[in-house]
């Protein structure tokens, strides 16, 4: 009787062992390719950094003319000063519109 208790006892420990093993391999191949993945996606954010670096000097003046667009778009939205109120149509002597 014991020696069948010491047969399956390492019988469920072999097969922790392989399935620990198993898991661990699985793990290890999906590590392997997130960092393909990343090393992808790396040379990718490289390549744009390089392809946009012009851009930077000239960005001061893109941003000024933007400032002077929105400074002119905030004087036309500004609403008008009331000069001069408009003729009422129903006053007398108005002239109505035909």
């Amino acid at each position: 009787m014991k020696s069948v208790l010491i047969i399956v006892t390492l019988v469920e420990v072999l097969l922790l062992v392989v399935v620990l093993a198993t898991y661990l391999i699985i793990i290890a191949a999906k590590l392997r390719n997130v960092s393909s993945t990343l090393g992808l996606v790396t040379f990718g954010v490289r390549a744009i950094e390089k392809q946009t670096a012009p851009i930077g000097p000239v960005l001061a003046d893109v941003n000024g003319a933007l400032e002077q667009v929105a400074g002119a778009l905030e004087q036309v939205t500004r609403p008008a000063p009331a000069t001069a109120a408009a003729p009422d149509p129903s006053a007398p002597g108005s002239r109505a519109a035909p």
